[in-house]
């Protein structure tokens, strides 16, 4: 009897195997039918001398935070000769579009579009022509690959089984667009989030991600220490200030060596020091300021506090006195960047179909950080990267560098890999919130 009753259960649980299995073969047919049918359609020439141009209008013409006013008239320009409807402005000069039946579920994808105030070195045609600023972030290849998934979507509007919304964000550079994009309700009703971020030092037709923590959370502070200035040779009559912020300064370092689990990441950095003029004068007040980053919330909050002990208090030791500001209102902290599991693993999987499984990356965490947590914190998002180095060519490796060259190849593979992330979503968004 009990040989029976394994056979049985082997036999039941064989059967539950394979039909799981033919499920996810047949599934794996389609996403592969899907990614190869959009990859097509965004390399065709006319396409991908579509998205060239685009991309490079945007390049000529970089705007700051909450200053692209021409970059959202050109996207507002394409979205109406593709017929997508959308909303704006949003965020000052954010856009909103929509592609689909207008129902839910809702899946978001998000481009930004800001520039940053960084003067182009690079000698080519397309170089910038806004003095003193540049797309050194890669900003308008993101717009660009959105827009080409855009028009890779409104072809196929009739067949999505629920709406895709492209959000189009701006000030990324510190000014926290997206947490505004938020604030304002721009995706209230979007189930799940995708994004994608250029990477220079990863080969063009790849992409790379990891599950769970990816960027750090980031905040800053400015400081001002007050002492009582005086001449060089009497330094017993004054209230030094640049001794007192020099060793609040070195202070700040122990907070991570010393007060932080060696397998937690957090880092403090100080970026720039304000003294007097004169070799022979202890001047009145000295200012500096930096940042302060951690992979989680709580960690970030410790921080803050006791960067403002340790300098409080070393002010004090010197006699003078300090002020700090976190800028919580001007440049808003942002949080870690935590990509949900599940979502991670989807768009892996659709990944692996674009781009092939050798050539996706899991990539280790960064201190770096980027808005898009505020889209992780409120729903399910995934962030990826995605490469722009080719061999070929002589590229710079790192991002915010006035040296930075794109390898244009990105595009199509960007726009195709955004689309099919929205429509394999969208098949069945119910399977990924179960699992």
């Amino acid at each position: 009897m009990a040989w029976i009753c394994l056979f049985t259960i082997i036999s039941i649980s064989t059967l539950a195997y394979s039909s799981k299995g033919d499920t996810e073969y047949h599934s794996r047919l389609d996403l592969d039918s899907l990614t190869r049918d959009l990859l097509d359609s965004a390399k065709e020439p006319e396409f991908f001398d579509w998205l060239k141009r685009v991309r490079r209008r945007l390049h000529q013409y970089p705007e700051l935070a909450f200053e692209e006013h021409e970059t959202s008239q050109l996207i507002r320009s394409e979205l109406d000769s593709l017929g997508i409807d959308y909303k704006f402005p949003v965020a000052k000069t954010g856009v909103v579009a929509s592609v689909g039946s207008g129902v839910e579920p809702s899946f978001g994808l998000r481009a930004d579009m800001d520039a940053l105030p960084i003067q182009e070195l690079v000698e080519w045609e397309h170089k910038s022509k806004n003095n003193g600023k540049m797309h050194a972030c890669g900003h308008d290849v993101h717009v660009t690959m959105l827009l080409g998934a855009a028009k890779l979507l409104q072809r196929r509007r009739d067949e999505l089984k629920g709406t895709v919304k492209l959000v189009f964000q701006p000030g990324e550079e510190g000014h926290a667009g997206a947490y505004h994009m938020i604030k304002e309700g721009s995706v209230d009703n979007v189930q799940a989030m995708f994004g994608l971020h250029v990477s220079p030092e990863m080969p063009t037709g790849t992409v790379g991600s990891r599950p769970g923590p990816v960027l750090a959370g980031s905040a800053r502070f400015l400081v001002k220490i007050q002492g009582e200035g005086g001449h060089a040779a009497s330094p017993h009559l004054t209230r030094d200030p640049v001794l007192a912020a020099s060793l609040a300064i070195l202070a700040l370092q122990q907070i991570v060596s010393r007060e932080t689990d060696p397998l937690e990441s957090r880092v403090v950095s100080v970026g720039f020091i304000q003294a007097g003029q004169a070799a022979n004068v202890i001047p009145e007040t000295v200012s500096f300021g930096g940042t302060f980053r951690s992979m989680t919330t709580e960690g970030l909050s410790y921080l803050q506090q006791r960067i403002k002990q340790v300098i409080e208090t070393q002010a004090i030791v010197h006699q003078c006195t300090a002020t700090i500001d976190f800028l919580e209102e001007k440049l808003k902290p942002y949080p870690a960047t935590v990509n949900d599991e599940s979502m991670y693993e989807h768009a892996k999987k659709v990944g692996e179909s674009v781009f092939g499984k050798s050539n996706i990356l899991l990539i280790p965490m960064t201190m770096g950080a980027e808005d898009f947590s505020f889209y992780s914190k409120k729903m399910p998002a995934a962030f990826f990267m995605i490469g722009t180095k080719n061999e070929t060519q002589k590229q710079t490796l790192r991002l915010h560098s006035p040296y930075l060259i794109i390898d244009e190849e990105v595009l199509p593979l960007g726009a195709a890999f955004h689309a099919a992330v929205a429509l394999s979503y969208l098949e069945n968004p119910a399977v990924l919130k179960a699992r």
